[in-house]
């Protein structure tokens, strides 16, 4: 463990500064903050290097190959006019590269609102019809109706070769997510089947999804969290998986994703949307097109839910452990619509989706006891991670849990504004110092070694089913460096973990001990039990 966070912090230096050397080629100018970008579970990492007026991001992958598929397909998407950011500059090795900044607010942010209020819907079993708001409806009718766009355009002049991992929508492709779905969702759930029937229709299943004409870009994850709103305009990330294939598999994805919880209504309208804007680049057969379309919503379903057993019942995250009823909703909706291809594949699923299965809703929270088809399972508790901010003064915080582990880091090396007088009655949490801490490059670099060593530290608890971490960070007083890098290492877990931890931040000094929730969403102060 000691040699791998050697090893990441050397890596880290390495990469900050091959981003720098980027940013200065490309600007003619030294950053003056470093600050990490959350990536939503993304391998690659994320920094927001700043100069003045210039604001670029900077980028580390350390698959060469997928790095170069997006940077080909980028860049030939953005020579056809569609929304992607631009890429700036690469490294002589590949792996890291600096690119437009869109800002930080995603379509996922922007119809946060509307996705409680359906998932609410659900768990109470009352109509969710207006979930959505209009403006909310708005935003996702018309970045549906942008994807033909890149689908066929994005076609035009690519050379699929360049694609990574695949070429092409293919045979394999299929056959591997189909038994994903089989062994690490069917038979996790306690379903047993006939091997050679089920076998038939997956054949057949894939058969038919083949037969399907695609020659267009295939996006491959088109999702609400990777469309930018940038100056009131969808931009469009995270394509480095695109290849050649039907463009239904694109619009399954986004509109059956089993967490956003649609209304069947707006499921209707972004189908309208999306026939009517493919329209203005080919004649569309409806009545073919939504009979392929129903074929990819169900491989979808599939995919999803062995997806949610790999990471949720094998796993063991109950992130995706409490997804799963979702999921099942958007395959009962589905079935109840009369699907009648494959009939062994879709005895199983009637079987799966029932409502006495164990997997329906109100959705089974961490603790609790769960029986799933002769499958008895207990939940692990969900791994509480405590962020601490302190004055050295008053000495290093004590670990409650009695385990003694996590870190401990020493923030008085860090600019400190306690010095000046016009910071002495602010906090690390008020936008006058944290502007002053983002102004200096130390900083957010300290801040990113400190993300990637505790990044290192929850996943490995996660996966050996630890429940407790520590994380503080102490300066002079307590008051400014050490509340700041408390808040940035907590929001940053939180938005990359979500509902996988708890974590409950702490600025001792200054008396306020808060839960932060998924996707930073919801601040409880726990002290003194309600919502800020």
């Amino acid at each position: 463990m000691e040699l791998f966070i050697i090893f990441a912090v050397y890596q880290i230096r390495f990469m900050v500064r091959q981003l720098y050397s980027l940013f200065a080629g490309y600007t003619g100018s030294v950053p003056e903050a470093c600050i990490p970008v959350s990536a939503s579970g993304s391998d690659r990492k994320y920094y927001r290097l700043k100069a003045g007026n210039v604001s670029v991001i900077g980028v580390y992958g350390a698959d060469r190959m997928e790095n170069d598929a997006f940077i080909y397909i980028g860049r030939h998407l953005l020579s056809k006019g569609l929304n992607v950011p631009e890429v700036y500059s690469v490294s002589d090795d590949g792996l890291c590269y600096i690119q437009e900044d869109l800002g930080s607010e995603s379509l996922y942010d922007a119809v946060a609102s509307g996705r409680k209020a359906a998932a609410d819907g659900l768990r109470r079993g009352t109509d969710i019809s207006a979930a959505y708001s209009d403006g909310e409806r708005g935003l996702l009718v018309n970045a549906v109706s942008m994807l033909p766009e890149i689908q066929v355009l994005g076609a035009q002049g690519l050379d699929f070769s360049l694609c990574y991992p695949v070429p092409e929508f293919d045979a394999r492709s299929v056959m591997f997510d189909l038994h994903y779905f089989k062994y690490c969702f069917l038979r996790l759930a306690g379903i047993q089947s006939d091997e050679m029937r089920l076998e038939d229709d997956f054949e057949a299943f894939r058969d038919r999804l083949l037969s399907v004409e695609g020659n267009d870009f295939m996006y491959r994850d088109f999702q609400a969290r990777n469309i930018m709103l940038h100056d009131g305009k969808p931009f469009f990330i995270d394509f480095q998986g695109g290849r050649k294939g039907p463009v239904h598999y694109d619009l399954a994805s986004f509109v059956w994703q089993a967490k956003a919880c649609y209304p069947r209504g707006l499921k209707a309208d972004m189908v309208s949307a999306y026939i009517d804007a493919l329209g203005k680049f080919r004649h569309v057969d409806e009545t073919r097109f939504m009979e392929d379309l129903r074929q990819f919503v169900l491989f979808r379903l599939l995919q999803v839910l062995g997806a949610y057993g790999f990471r949720g019942l094998y796993g063991r995250k109950p992130h995706f452990i409490e997804s799963i009823p979702f999921a099942m909703a958007n395959l009962r909706e589905f079935l109840s619509s009369g699907f009648s291809d494959y009939p062994y594949l879709l005895s199983l699923l009637e079987r799966l989706s029932a409502p006495d299965s164990g997997w329906s809703l109100p959705v089974p929270r961490s603790g609790v006891r769960m029986e799933t088809n002769g499958l008895r399972q207990e939940e692990k508790s969900v791994l509480t991670v405590e962020v601490t901010s302190f004055s050295y003064r008053k000495g290093i915080p004590e670990d409650s849990s009695g385990n003694g582990g996590g870190y401990v880091f020493d923030c008085r090396a860090l600019v400190n504004p306690g010095r000046y007088d016009r910071y002495r009655n602010s906090t690390g949490m008020d936008a006058d110092v944290i502007r002053f801490l983002e102004e200096d490059r130390g900083v957010g670099e300290f801040i990113g070694h400190a993300c990637s060593l505790a990044d290192a530290h929850v996943r490995n608890f996660l996966e050996r089913g630890f429940s407790h971490l520590c994380v503080a960070f102490g300066c002079t007083g307590g008051q400014h460096r050490s509340v700041y890098c408390a808040e940035s290492v907590a929001r940053h877990l939180a938005s990359v973990y979500g509902a996988d931890i708890r974590i409950v931040l702490t600025h001792r000094e200054q008396g306020i001990t808060r839960r932060i929730g998924e996707c930073n969403a919801v601040d409880i102060n726990v002290r003194e039990g309600r919502s800020e």
